[in-house]
C-alpha cells in the first residue's frame, strides 16, 4: 500500500514547466558545459605539444608526443573523472547536493587555470605539472556528473523530466563545439600575427615561439563558463527532496519549494518523522538494496561501461576520417598553427554536424517515446553502422567510397548521441531512492569512465597495424582497424542486451521508481510495483 505522498514533492511532479526549470537546466547545464571543454579541448592541443617539445629538428616530420606521454596527457584526466565520480557522488548524499556543488565547481576553475601554467620550460616539467592539475580537474569534473543529474532529476515535473536532465547533458555538445571555436580563434589570430613557413620548408622557424601561449590559452579558458556560473549555483536552495527524504526538514524543504515554486506549501514534518520511523534505511551494500536495486545498478553500470568504449575509442578512427576527406594534410606540409587550427575546424564541423543534433533529438523524445526504446535504438544502430564498417573494411579506404565512410562514421556518432550516451545519464538519477541517487549515479558514472579508458588507450593499441613496419613510431603491432571496429560491434550488441535490465522510468515520480512512498519497503510496494516488477526492465 502506497504512503500519502509529501504535499512538496507532489506539488514538485504536478508542477507546470516554470523559468525556474530553465534557470536550473542552465546553471547545471554550465557545468556540462565546461566539463567538456576541459576533457575535448586536449585532442586539440596534443600535437601542437609534440611539436613544441618533441621536434628533432634533423627528423624529416615534426614531433609527437611519445606513446607513453601520449596516454597519460590524454588520460589522466579519466582517471580524475573517475576517481571524482564515486568521491563526490557519496558526497552527495552524505552532505547535499548543493554543498558539493560549490566545491566540485571551483576545483575545476582553479585547476583548469592552473593546467595552463607550468614549473620550467623543459618536456618533461611541462608534461608532469599538466598531468598533474589535469588529474585534479578531472577530479572536479567527475563530481558534476553525479550532482548535475541528481539536482535536475530532483527539481524537475514527473512530466517532462528526462528532457530537462538530457538537456543538461546535451550542453556536452556546445561545450565540444566550443572548445573547437575557441582553439580556431586563438590559433588563427597567433597564426596572422606571426607568421611561419610550414615543417618541410624550414623544420625549426615553422613552430614559432608564440605557439607555447596557445595551448596554454585554450585550456586556460575552460574556467571562464565555470566561473561565470559559480554565484548562480551558489543561490539555488538546496532541492527538496534530499531536505526532506535525506535531511528529515520538512519546514525547510517546504520553505525553499514554496519560494521557487510560487505556491503555498505546507510543512508536514509528522508526516516525514512517520516515514523516518518505518523506513528501514538500507545501505548499498545490504541484501535489501540488492534485492530492490540490484538488477538496476547492474543494467546502468554495464551499459555506460560498454557505450563509453566505443564512444571514446571512436577518436581511433578520427584521423582517419580527417585526411580521407582532405580536412587535415600531412603534418609536415603545415606549420605548428596551421595543424592546430585544421584539427579544430574538423572536431567543430563534426560536433556541429551529428554531436550536438544527436543530442538534442533525444532531448526532444525522451519523454515521447522513453528512455528504453531512445538507448536500446541507439545500440542497435551503432551495432548495425560499426559493423557496416567493419566487414568491408577494404572498400571504404578506396578513395571512390571515402565519402560513404564519412557517412557512416557521422550516423555512429549521431546515434551515440541520440541512444545510449544521454540516456545512460539520465535514467541512474531516476531510479534509486534519495538517500542513494546521488551515489548511484556516481557509481555508474564512473564505470562508464572505466570504460572510456579502455576505449581511449586499449584500442589505441589494438588498433595499430599487424605489420611492425606499419605501426606509429613507438607503438608495437596490434589487430588492425578492421578487426578492433569488429570488436567495438560486439561491444555495441552486449549494450543492447544489458539494456534489457533497465527499467523504464517515463512518466513516473521518483518516489514511485524507488519504492520510497511504499507503506512496507520489506514487502509488497504500492504504486511502484515490487522491486521484481522493475528488476526485469520492461518498458511501460
Amino acid at each position: 500500500m502506497a504512503r500519502e505522498k509529501l504535499q512538496v514533492l507532489n506539488a514538485l511532479d504536478i508542477a507546470k514547466t516554470q523559468w525556474y526549470h530553465f534557470t536550473a537546466i542552465v546553471i547545471a547545464g554550465m557545468g556540462f558545459f565546461t566539463d567538456a571543454y576541459d576533457l575535448f579541448c586536449i585532442s586539440l592541443v596534443t600535437k601542437l605539444l609534440g611539436r613544441i617539445y618533441y621536434t628533432d629538428t634533423n627528423s624529416s616530420k615534426p614531433g609527437t608526443l611519445p606513446p607513453n606521454v601520449a596516454a597519460a596527457v590524454n588520460g589522466v584526466a579519466f582517471c580524475g573523472t573517475l576517481a571524482g565520480q564515486l568521491f563526490f557522488g557519496w558526497l552527495g548524499d552524505k552532505m547535499g547536493r548543493k554543498r558539493v556543488y560549490g566545491m566540485t565547481l571551483m576545483l575545476m576553475v582553479i585547476c583548469s587555470i592552473a593546467s595552463g601554467l607550468s614549473f620550467g620550460h623543459t618536456a618533461t616539467g611541462v608534461i608532469a605539472t599538466l598531468c598533474f592539475f589535469r588529474f585534479w580537474l578531472g577530479f572536479g569534473i567527475g563530481g558534476d556528473y553525479p550532482l548535475s543529474a541528481t539536482i535536475m532529476s530532483e527539481y524537475a515535473n514527473k512530466k517532462t523530466r528526462g528532457a530537462f536532465i538530457a538537456a543538461v547533458f546535451a550542453m556536452q555538445g556546445f561545450g565540444i563545439l566550443a572548445g573547437g571555436m575557441v582553439a580556431i580563434i586563438v590559433s588563427a589570430s597567433f597564426k596572422a600575427g606571426y607568421p611561419a613557413p610550414s615543417y618541410e620548408q624550414d623544420h625549426v622557424t615553422s613552430t614559432v615561439p608564440q605557439a607555447d601561449f596557445v595551448w596554454r590559452i585554450i585550456l586556460m579558458f575552460g574556467a571562464l563558463p565555470a566561473l561565470l556560473t559559480y554565484y548562480w549555483r551558489m543561490k539555488m536552495p538546496e532541492t527538496a527532496r534530499y531536505t526532506a527524504l535525506v535531511a528529515k526538514n520538512a519546514k525547510q524543504a517546504a520553505s525553499d519549494m514554496a519560494r521557487v515554486l510560487q505556491v503555498e506549501i505546507e510543512a508536514e514534518q509528522e508526516k516525514i518523522e512517520d516515514l523516518a520511523e518505518r523506513d528501514s534505511s538500507f545501505g548499498l551494500f545490504s541484501k535489501e538494496f540488492l534485492r530492490r536495486h540490484g538488477f538496476h545498478l547492474l543494467g546502468t553500470t554495464t551499459t555506460w561501461f560498454f557505450l563509453d568504449i566505443a564512444f571514446y575509442s571512436q577518436n581511433l578512427f578520427q584521423k582517419d576520417i580527417f585526411s580521407a576527406i582532405g580536412w587535415i594534410p600531412s603534418a609536415s606540409t603545415m606549420s605548428a598553427l596551421e595543424e592546430v587550427y585544421k584539427i579544430a575546424r574538423a572536431q567543430t564541423l563534426i560536433a556541429l554536424c551529428s554531436t550536438v543534433p544527436g543530442y538534442w533529438f533525444t532531448v526532444a523524445l525522451i519523454d515521447v517515446i522513453g528512455r528504453f526504446a531512445i538507448q536500446l535504438m541507439g545500440f542497435f544502430f551503432m551495432t548495425v553502422f560499426m559493423f557496416a564498417l567493419a566487414i568491408p573494411y577494404h572498400h571504404w579506404t578506396l578513395s571512390e567510397n571515402r565519402i560513404g565512410f564519412v557517412i557512416m562514421y557521422s550516423l555512429t556518432f549521431f546515434f551515440a548521441n541520440f541512444g545510449p550516451n544521454a540516456t545512460t545519464f539520465v535514467v541512474p538519477a531516476e531510479i534509486f531512492p534519495a538517500r542513494l541517487r546521488s551515489t548511484c549515479h556516481g557509481i555508474s558514472a564512473a564505470s562508464g569512465k572505466a570504460g572510456a579508458i579502455v576505449g581511449a588507450f586499449g584500442f589505441l593499441y589494438a588498433a595499430q597495424s599487424q605489420d611492425p613496419k606499419e605501426t606509429d613510431a613507438g607503438y608495437p603491432p596490434g589487430i588492425g582497424v578492421k578487426n578492433s571496429l569488429i570488436v567495438l560491434g560486439v561491444i555495441n550488441f552486449l549494450g543492447m542486451v544489458f539494456t534489457f535490465l533497465v527499467p523504464e522510468s517515463k512518466g513516473r515520480s521518483l518516489e514511485e521508481m524507488s519504492g520510497e512512498n511504499d507503506e512496507d519497503e520489506t514487502g509488497t510496494s504500492g504504486e511502484g510495483g515490487t522491486s521484481a516488477d522493475y528488476s526485469r526492465a520492461v518498458p511501460v
